[in-house]
């Protein structure tokens, strides 16, 4: 027959005496090592982290663009010769010429040229009463920080009028990285040309005016200067001109 000793001395020869004597704290064990896996995943989490922070505050997208030699010194405007267009429509009047609108930060640089053409008549003599005017405005903005390739992308459809479905978008192939053509119907064509972080814009606008003597007033609704994709070549030409003006 086993006596109590005996079953206490059993197992406490296995470590666990004190559980005869009552509840109470076990022994103390040894912490085990961590495993090697869980140093590494825990490094890699850590990695991941610190990885995805800095592409947060500096994306790819924030790389100073290439601005391919382009520079603006000073005001571009008098130099914009417009042989094509002034060919196709009129020469350019440099009497009637606004100042351009010229900034020279350290984000970008931006030039606004806006240039009158002489006035004609739609193929009539220019005593017929009715004058057609026309407006070139260009616009130059070299972008040092960020790339504008995105943007220039997503504002295909836009125009200085807003988001319309009237305006139609026509690519433009071998014209810088991208380029593309905005044509309405109210007279108005613009010419879109981005090469790394330069942005091009010849926009080519018209206007009917009657010229009445004496209180006349006019017998019809004048000339139709809504469909200007005759002058889209020679606008194409200009905008070549013009970069190959621009580049150092």
């Amino acid at each position: 027959m086993i006596s109590e000793p005996e079953l206490v001395g059993e197992f406490g020869e296995g470590g666990t005496g004190d559980v005869v004597g009552g509840p109470g704290p076990g022994p103390a064990r040894e912490p085990r090592p961590r495993r090697p896996w869980l140093w590494a995943l825990s490094g890699a989490l850590v990695a991941s982290a610190v990885w995805a922070g800095a592409v947060y505050l500096y994306p790819f997208g924030d790389r100073k663009p290439d601005l391919h030699g382009y520079r603006l010194d000073g005001d571009p405007c008098p130099d914009i010769r417009l042989k094509a267009v002034g060919a196709a429509i009129a020469p350019k009047d440099d009497t009637s010429r606004l100042d351009p609108e010229l900034l020279d930060g350290s984000v970008l640089d931006r030039a606004d040229c806006y240039i009158s053409l002489g006035s004609t008549a739609a193929g009539k003599p220019l005593d017929s009463r009715w004058s057609v005017d026309y407006t070139v405005e260009i616009t130059v903005v070299l972008h040092k920080r960020t790339d504008p390739a995105a943007e220039f992308e997503a504002t295909r459809g836009v125009t200085d009028s807003g988001i319309g479905t009237d305006v139609k978008v026509e690519s433009v192939p071998n014209l810088g990285d991208s380029a593309y053509v905005l044509t309405q119907d109210d007279g108005t064509m613009e010419l879109r040309v981005r090469e790394g972080g330069a942005v091009f814009s010849l926009g080519l606008s018209s206007s009917a005016q009657f010229i009445g003597v004496n209180g006349e007033v006019p017998s019809d609704d004048g000339p139709d200067t809504s469909d200007l994709s005759p002058y889209q070549s020679a606008m194409i030409s200009d905008m070549r001109d013009l970069m190959a003006g621009l580049k150092h």
